[in-house]
């Protein structure tokens, strides 16, 4: 296999991780209002997420370090023409992420109402604006002969994107509901079970939607094979939840969002970034590479860091396995977002 190919793989695991991982705290975030009706069921949520949810942003880092390094005509092209969107996003992640760390600084109700609205609402813009974004990647942007970006916001909001970005929201409203309902006991769990096979019917829905029109813009039989296995996921998942056997609901949104992301990667090799003023402007895994040299000494760091990585954030989730439960939350916790014990 080429490294430039290698390559492109390496990037489509680092952006599965990602979405896989903070999918679901992205849907939790997002739920925060609708499951938990009160100061103690908000705390226990957000401690679900507490020990892990800054570790799976650092994903979302090393795709786009890996796509800067190994394909930097992808990367100029696409973080120049996404600029405002990408801008929209990272300014919902930072909101997010101080309101997640602040919330419990100031023993006061209306600012940690608010850290809550800005915690609700910075995670389902994300998960919207994610879905959006790869849709135009895989559909294709108005790219000049120099590979520049001339279309503009209101291009990339087209009805197909916009179809992605509720795929993505819907599926990460499912899975987070499906890590709740693995992560917690008592009232929040039953809600959240309850809610998950409703959203995931409707992410069900609009998911075979997006696929489906996905192979009619840029499909092949792979990425018809890839969609196909994660719609039998998806209700595999929705079945399992109706079981009550939360670990394989879980696992099952998991994959979906996994085949999902393999079925659009796929819809898009061997280009990276494809051009809908004329084919030959587009980028693809050849003219967007870095030299041999690059890749290989990239290479070389992968192979050596990734094991590191992926075990120590194993270890991560293995320390906090336990369920957590609102009773458990008191008023006199220490300050500071609370962990799971």
């Amino acid at each position: 296999m080429e490294l430039t190919t290698a390559w492109f793989w390496l990037i489509a695991i680092l952006w599965i991780g990602y979405f896989v991982l903070e999918g679901f705290d992205f849907g939790v975030g997002a739920l925060l209002f609708v499951l938990g009706r009160d100061e103690p069921e908000r705390r226990a949520i957000l401690r679900t997420i507490g020990p892990v949810w800054d570790g799976n942003e650092v994903w979302v880092l090393v795709a786009g370090g890996a796509t800067f390094a190994a394909f930097p005509e992808w990367y100029a092209s696409l973080f120049s023409g996404f600029y405002l969107a990408l801008f929209l996003l990272l300014v919902a992640l930072i909101v997010r992420g101080v309101a997640i760390e602040y919330r419990n600084k100031r023993e006061d109700a209306r600012w940690r109402w608010r850290c809550d609205v800005a915690i609700s609402v910075a995670s389902a813009v994300p998960a919207l604006l994610w879905g959006v974004a790869f849709a135009n990647i895989v559909q294709g942007v108005p790219l000049d002969a120099h590979h520049e970006f001339t279309g503009n916001l209101v291009t990339l909001l087209n009805p197909y994107a916009l179809v992605g970005g509720l795929t993505t929201l819907t599926l990460f409203l499912t899975h987070g509901a499906m890590f709740l309902g693995l992560k917690t006991d008592g009232v929040i769990r039953r809600r959240a079970n309850a809610l998950a096979s409703r959203t995931g019917l409707l992410a069900a829905a609009v998911a075979l939607a997006f696929l489906a029109w996905t192979q009619q813009v840029n499909g092949d039989p792979g990425s018809l094979a890839a969609s196909a296995l994660a719609a039998l996921a998806l209700v595999g998942a929705l079945v399992a939840n109706r079981l009550g056997r939360e670990a394989w609901a879980f696992a099952g949104t998991a994959l979906t969002i996994v085949l999902a992301v393999v079925a659009l990667f796929v819809a898009l090799y061997p280009d990276v970034l494809p051009s809908t003023t004329d084919p030959a402007f587009g980028l693809t895994t050849t003219n967007a590479a870095s030299t041999p040299y690059t890749l290989g000494i990239m290479t070389g760091v992968a192979v050596v860091f990734t094991p590191l990585v992926l075990l120590y954030q194993g270890w991560t989730y293995w320390v906090f396995r336990r369920r957590v439960t609102a009773e458990a939350v008191h008023e006199d916790e220490p300050s500071g977002l609370p962990t799971a014990s």
